[in-house]
This record gives C-alpha cells, sequence and structure tokens, in this order.
C-alpha cells in the first residue's frame, strides 16, 4: 500500500508539510475546518460500527477496539489490513486528516495470538526495575506497531491503597513512589525525549514508538473498600501527594495522552471535574496533548448509566475531555455536541482547543507522514528476544514469602535432579490463569490461549533427564500417599477478571486452592506458588504447613522464568509491592499507621543467599 492518498503530500499548505513547525501545521489545518470536522475530529468510535461510510460522513478522528469477549485467535496482521482500510477512507476525506487508532495494550499488545504477553504492572512493581520497566515499553511498541495501531491506553500509573480493587493488578504499588519510578515505560512506550523537551508538550520519537496514555486520572486507586469506579475521600493535598506525582513523572517524558478516571474525588465525577481536568492537570501541570474519556465515559456519567446524556457531554467536554471514546453511538454524541455549540452552551473556544489538542497528538504520532502500517515490523511479534524480556520481567517479580520451616535449613533451591517430583494445583498447567485478565479477551480465560509456557512447561524443561515428573491438577489420595516424591510444587490463585468484575471484599485463593495445598503438603514436602493479581488472605494452617511461598502474581507467557528462579539459577530479587494483610479488617493498611501490622510488609522479600 503506498504512504498517502490523494494529493496529501501536496505543499500546497502549510499543514501538509513536514518541513512546517508542528504548531503552524495545526493553526493551519484548524483554519480550513469546519464545525462538523470539529466535531468528527473529537469522536472516537469502535471498529465494529466503522465504514468507510462512517469516517467520510462523520469525519471520524480516532477509532479504538475493545479487549474483547469471544476469545478467538486475532493476528497482528489482520488488524493491520482492517486499520489501512480505514486509514484509506479518512485520507479520501476533503482535508485527508488520518485516523489515529488505539487499544488496550496493558501487559503487552495482549489482545492478539501470539505476542509477548508480560506480568501485569502489580509483578513488574515487585521488580523495582525501572529500565525493565523501559524496555518493556520498547517491546511492546513495536508489537503494538506491527498490528497497526498509533496509541496504547497505557500505562495505568493509579497508585492503589486497598487490593480489594478489581485494577489492583493493573497497579504498580501501594507506594506513590515506586509508581513513580515505574512510568519509565513512557519513555519505552514512546521513546526518550531530548534533554530540555517541554515537560506536558507530547512527544514521540519515531515510527517504532507508539503513543502512551497515562491514566486513570487521578486517584482511581484510592477509593473507598477499593471500590472499582469509586469515591476516593481526600484532602486535595493528598490527593496531589498520593495519587497525582505519578502524572508529573510521564507529564516529564512527553506523554501525549490522559484518560480521566471513571471514580469520583469527594463526590465529583473525574470526568466532569474543570477543576482537575483543566484547571490543574492543563493549566497548573502544563499538559499540551489530549484528555481521551475512558470507555462510554460520557454514559457512565449519568445516574442511572446513559442518562441525561446530553447533560453529560456538555458537562464532560466542558471540564477539558478533547477526545470522547464513545464508542458506539456516535451519531447520538455528534449531535448532541453539535447542538451545544450551535446553542452557545460550550463555546468554540473550547472545541478548538481540544482539536488543537488532538491534531497535535496526531502530529506528534507522526500518522500525517506515515498513515500506514509497517508490515517489517511483523517479525517483532513475539519474538525471542522479547520473549527473554519477558522471561526476565518474572524472574525479578517473584517474590520468596517463606523458605523453610526452619530458617536455618532453606528448602530452595530445589534439586533439578530428583528422583520424582509432584506438580499440582489449578494454575499449573493453565496459560489464560497464568496471564491473568486484559488477556485475548478483556477478563482473561482458562487454557492455552496463545503461545507460551505454563509453570509445568517450566519445570519439566528444566529437570533433569532422569527425573519423574507427575502432573495432576488435584492430586488423588493414592498419589498423596505415595512415598517417592522428593517434593510437590503446587501452582494456585485467583481466577482471570479485570475491573468491577475484579472487586473482591475477601482477596482469596480460588477452587479451593488453599486446601489443594494442604492437603498436598501434609504429605510431602511443597513449594506454593501463588498466581494472583493482589495479596490475598493466606490459610494460617496452609501457611505452616508448606516448606516454601512464592507470590508470582500474573506472570503472563513467560513461565519458564519462575523455574529459572525455584530451581536456582537465579536468586530471587522481588520484593512486595503492596503489603500483605493478615485478615481483611485491616484493610486498606497505611504504612504510616500506629497499627500497621501486616503478615508481610511492604517491601519484603527473601533472597537465597542471606545478607
Amino acid at each position: 500500500m503506498t504512504e498517502v492518498a490523494g494529493d496529501i503530500t501536496a505543499m500546497d499548505c502549510v499543514y501538509k508539510n513536514p518541513n512546517e513547525a508542528v504548531e503552524d501545521r495545526i493553526q493551519d489545518l484548524l483554519q480550513r475546518m469546519t464545525v462538523e470536522e470539529k466535531i468528527g475530529q473529537m469522536t472516537q468510535i469502535h471498529r465494529g460500527v466503522t465504514s468507510d461510510a462512517v469516517i467520510k460522513d462523520f469525519f471520524i478522528g480516532s477509532v479504538c477496539n475493545s479487549a474483547g469477549k469471544s476469545g478467538n485467535d486475532v493476528m497482528s496482521e489482520d488488524w493491520a489490513k482492517m486499520i489501512d482500510g480505514f486509514q484509506t477512507a479518512a485520507l479520501e476525506t476533503r482535508l485527508a486528516i488520518p485516523i489515529i487508532y488505539g487499544l488496550d495494550a496493558v501487559h503487552g499488545n495482549n489482545k492478539f495470538y501470539g505476542t509477548t504477553i508480560f506480568p501485569h504492572n502489580i509483578g513488574l512493581g515487585a521488580t523495582r526495575d525501572y529500565d525493565l520497566a523501559r524496555r518493556i515499553g520498547s517491546a511492546t511498541a513495536l508489537e503494538v506497531r506491527a498490528s497497526g495501531a498509533h496509541w496504547v491506553f497505557a500505562p495505568c500509573v493509579a497508585v492503589c491503597k486497598d487490593p480489594r480493587w478489581g485494577r489492583c493488578l493493573e497497579s504498580y504499588s501501594e507506594d506513590t513512589e515506586v509508581v513513580c519510578n515505574m512510568t519509565s515505560i513512557v519513555s519505552g512506550l514512546q521513546g526518550t525525549p531530548p534533554e530540555g523537551h517541554s515537560a506536558g508538550y507530547p512527544f514521540l520519537a519515531g515510527r517504532n514508538n507508539v503513543v502512551a496514555c497515562a491514566k486513570h486520572f487521578v486517584g482511581d486507586g484510592g477509593t473507598e473498600m477499593g471500590k472499582n469506579e469509586g469515591d476516593t475521600i481526600s484532602s486535595y493535598e493528598d490527593l496531589e501527594r498520593i495519587h497525582m506525582a505519578p502524572y508529573l513523572n510521564c507529564l516529564a517524558q512527553g506523554v501525549s495522552a490522559v484518560m480521566p478516571s471513571y471514580s469520583r474525588w469527594n463526590g465529583s465525577q473525574l470526568h466532569g471535574d474543570r477543576f482537575l481536568l483543566t484547571e490543574i492537570l492543563k493549566d497548573k501541570l502544563g499538559f499540551k496533548g489530549c484528555l481521551v474519556s475512558d470507555w462510554s465515559g460520557i454514559d457512565k456519567m449519568g445516574q442511572p448509566r446513559g442518562s441525561n446524556y446530553r447533560g453529560c457531554v456538555e458537562a464532560a467536554i466542558n471540564a477539558g475531555i478533547d477526545m470522547v471514546m464513545v464508542p458506539y453511538t456516535y451519531e447520538k454524541f455528534i449531535n448532541e455536541l453539535t447542538s451545544l455549540v450551535k446553542e452557545g452552551k460550550i463555546l468554540m473556544s473550547r472545541i478548538d482547543d481540544a482539536v488543537e489538542r488532538i491534531l497535535r497528538l496526531k502530529y506528534t504520532a507522526g500518522v500525517f507522514e506515515h498513515p500506514f502500517s509497517d508490515s517489517s515490523l511483523l517479525k517483532f511479534v513475539g519474538c525471542k528476544e522479547h520473549r527473554e524480556i519477558a522471561r526476565e520481567a518474572v524472574r525479578k517479580s517473584l517474590v520468596l514469602l517463606k523458605n523453610g520451616k526452619d530458617s536455618e535449613k532453606p528448602f530452595l533451591p530445589l534439586d533439578r535432579n530428583a528422583k520424582r517430583v509432584l506438580v499440582a494445583g489449578t494454575h499449573a498447567d493453565d496459560l489464560g490463569f497464568q496471564c491473568g485478565g486484559w488477556s485475548k479477551t478483556w477478563q482473561g480465560q482458562s487454557g492455552r490461549i496463545t503461545i507460551g509456557t505454563t509453570a509445568l512447561d517450566a519445570v519439566k524443561a528444566t529437570v533433569g533427564a532422569e527425573t519423574e515428573v507427575v502432573y495432576e491438577k488435584t492430586p488423588s489420595e493414592e498419589t498423596l500417599s505415595n512415598k517417592d516424591f522428593s517434593y510437590a510444587i503446587v501452582v494456585v490463585g485467583e481466577a482471570p477478571y479485570a475491573e468491577s468484575r475484579g472487586d473482591d471484599p475477601e482477596p482469596s485463593i480460588h477452587f479451593d486452592g488453599a486446601e489443594v495445598v494442604r492437603l498436598v503438603a501434609e504429605k510431602i514436602p511443597t513449594v506454593a506458588i501463588l498466581v494472583t493479581g493482589r495479596p490475598v488472605i493466606l490459610d494460617t494452617i496452609m501457611l505452616e504447613k508448606v516448606e516454601a511461598l512464592v507470590a508470582a502474581w500474573l506472570p503472563g507467557t513467560e513461565g519458564d522464568g519462575v523455574a529459572d528462579v525455584v530451581f536456582g539459577d537465579y536468586d530471587f530479587t522481588g520484593k512486595l509491592p503492596m503489603s500483605w494483610f493478615r485478615a481483611t479488617e485491616q484493610l486498606p493498611m497505611n504504612l504510616e499507621a500506629d497499627g500497621y501490622d501486616p503478615l508481610f510488609p511492604l517491601g519484603f522479600g527473601l533472597k537465597f543467599k542471606k545478607g
């Protein structure tokens, strides 16, 4: 496919000329646009309702996709062809303004078959490795670009204060400083801006990078009881100190987009909070990029959902939202916004500000000069180099919570030349469980969802040629009575989830996993490996029975990283990104409180070698 369509390369006007300054190009294009074209640019729609006619008739500015529900294998090359088709239609509009395509790539390009799926953020926070986060961003950017997309709705820089929150897995830590440092992923996704780059002004290094979007502004990790889309009750000073600080790091790296939260701050809906979105983020902090709503963010402002839609559009746009992820009822949104402009309830100056920011995003992303996908990048999808980075991330994310009933007699590392080994548990041979939510589908699913290595695969590949590995998800009494096992590896955890479906007043090990661990550990020396998106309730008896306990979080596709450490090729280096509570009555835990008494404190993590 050719790079451009029609006369878009013509130098007869400033906005088409790549040699002109970006701000001059923006102003030149803006003054040529009709109200209809401007409102079209502010509209982001789902690919399922997108067609050539829709793009051309409504001057659509952006297209996105959901994380998916079907579970069908989606290939990167097919997606790139689809996006290129949408782009061709956009370039045939009067002004040939290209679309920008966005998707959720929250731990790799996680929707697509064969991509590298990295540990979720909670695991990356355990690594405390900021260069690793940057490298993961760079790898993700290449795999996203291979699928034709230009923009990722990541990273989530929430500071999770309560593990009952269903998005705890998307948070790097309860510690603001850790989250701030892990924002280095932005420079991986977008590239590192040059020295002297103006903080708040969008940056993108080139065609191998993607637009990043810091989310969810602001306080989404601080809601009462950890309720998703709930209410964060705090002073402005605490909001700024705890939850806003990571955004300053993102702005310093030239993050190009910010997404407001579904949640509220002291009862005020973030999608309609002009003080925070405009007066603070845009005016005080100097953000010059695009503020994009969350999925159906305007609909969710209505109580009940979808009610007073016109009033919600007015509130959201006037609050400072520039682009709305509609995503389906685009005609309704466009009609209401157009009417509000005509009636003077939304001023043209606000529309122009929004469109300036959207065009700045697009010029920064390079879609005017390079609107189409680059098929040469397909070789990076799930490549060995990226899988090695993911494997390294798994190794560094593992947190050793217990090693030996007697601290003087460590149980780990395991003997790879043992005669006979039992592997058990619901998560030992389930790649979908290992990846968690936001993996192939929105909520995640069970089974061999993509290309990758389970914990069982990794154990089999690591032990000696003479070692017999016996796998039973739930071992029988006959198996457990066998005296020939040198040790057992039991991998248990949570079922996959995302967002509100993950809210849990009693975070725990699912599928009676704690009971399976206990039954095995009573008969065979056992290391239990927890595959969870957060700290969970740990049964006291189980904790006493096991010889060793490892928090593996949600490691993604590269299960070999688990075997690398438990068999001793590498030592444990991970440190808890969150306090591990004893009982839910302690939640939310506060490191600075006098009554702070966790089972394992923030930053806890044992090693093989003491000192």
